[in-house]
């Protein structure tokens, strides 16, 4: 600087030196515009930060509600069918659930079939299916009637209702079934039924060899969950046995027996309490639960026992018995235990760990 003073005249000098101040005084304005400008960008990618954490918010709050609604939903979705085998005690059964129908706000629909046929013809098949996935003003709904196990995905439906039962000792389903027809009982006494005055009794029946106790009349539970297949109304056939097995398995949440009623009544208010709170209390304790019982019913002999087990038509259906029962049985294993001759349901027996991504 100080040769450019020696060498440049004054006049020059004055003009570099102020043409160096323009341009120091030019750069920082433009460094001062840029800082605010970064302040600016700053500012907004902090305003646009937040906003998409409000929005975040509010989306996780509308899942949240969504997903509370939709559990609902699916809890009122909920379609029950009990397709109850004749003298299983399916009248006590029904009476529970229509005991806590009001209390527990669910609907109790009984399919009345003419003349109590098990069989739906295929135009009754489809209504069916159809009103029972799609009468929404009847959900949740519990449906009873005596007919036989219905495949709703054969018809195209995606959501299958849950299936229930109940079924008996053969022998003793049938004896049963002989004195109602007889002498009714005491549910509706003054009702009269089919074979009202007939004064046999069911040994004198077996002996005889009559038709009302003919080993045939014990073809009723493995068909009632075989379906509406023709095999499964062929009596003895092995088919249609395996078809019940079958459909026992994967068709129906739970299958009890009458001679343990009170254990299947518990294990429903455990599984599906929105429909059964309350049901083994109700159960112990209510008026209807052992309202309903045959008149007159006398129990067969050890003779009349053995000359029907001789039959192939008993050996199945207790086969399908003896397997109904140890599936109810280890099913009960698993859920209850005993303690000073009563039942405990099972508490909570797993739970979720190593849950990622960490949030």
């Amino acid at each position: 600087m100080g040769l450019l003073r020696v060498m440049m005249p004054p006049k020059l000098q004055l003009l570099a030196l102020l043409a160096f101040a323009v341009a120091m005084f030019f750069l920082e304005n433009q460094i001062q515009k840029l800082e605010e400008s970064r302040g600016k960008l700053e500012r907004a990618i902090a305003r646009h930060e937040v906003r998409e954490i409000e929005q975040r918010h509010t989306q996780d709050s509308l899942r949240e509600r969504d997903s509370a609604a939709a559990l609902s939903d699916n809890e009122d979705d909920v379609v029950i069918i009990y397709n109850r085998v004749p003298k299983t005690a399916s009248t006590s059964f029904t009476n529970i659930a229509y005991d806590l129908c009001g209390k527990n706000h669910y609907h109790v629909l009984h399919i009345n079939t003419t003349k109590n046929n098990p069989v739906m013809s295929l135009q009754d098949q489809v209504r069916f299916v159809k009103n029972v996935t799609e009468w929404r003003e009847m959900k949740p709904a519990f449906y009873h009637g005596h007919v036989s196990f219905l495949d709703f995905t054969k018809f195209g439906v995606k959501k299958k209702p849950i299936y229930i039962n109940v079924i008996r000792d053969p022998i003793e389903r049938l004896v049963s079934y002989y004195y109602f027809l007889r002498f009714g009982d005491d549910y509706r006494p003054g009702l009269r039924r089919r074979k009202q005055g007939d004064k046999k009794t069911f040994d004198e029946c077996v002996s005889a060899g009559g038709s009302d106790c003919a080993p045939e009349k014990l073809w009723l539970q493995i068909p009632f969950f075989c379906g509406h297949y023709s095999e499964c109304w062929n009596v003895g056939s092995q088919w249609a046995l395996e078809q019940a097995k079958y459909n026992l398995v994967n068709e129906y949440m739970l299958v009890g027996v009458t001679e343990e009623l009170e254990d299947f009544v518990m294990m429903l208010e455990a599984a599906l309490p929105r429909f059964f709170k309350g049901a083994t209390e109700l159960y112990k304790t209510g008026k209807k639960s052992h309202l309903r019982k045959t008149s007159e019913k006398k129990p067969p002999t050890k003779e009349s026992i053995a000359k029907l087990q001789q039959s192939t038509i008993w050996k199945m259906e207790n086969d399908f018995y003896e397997f109904a029962l140890e599936q109810f049985q280890f099913v009960r294993a698993h859920a209850v235990r005993e303690k000073d001759g009563e039942l405990y349901l099972l508490a909570q027996n797993f739970f979720y760990e190593k849950i990622y991504p960490k949030n």
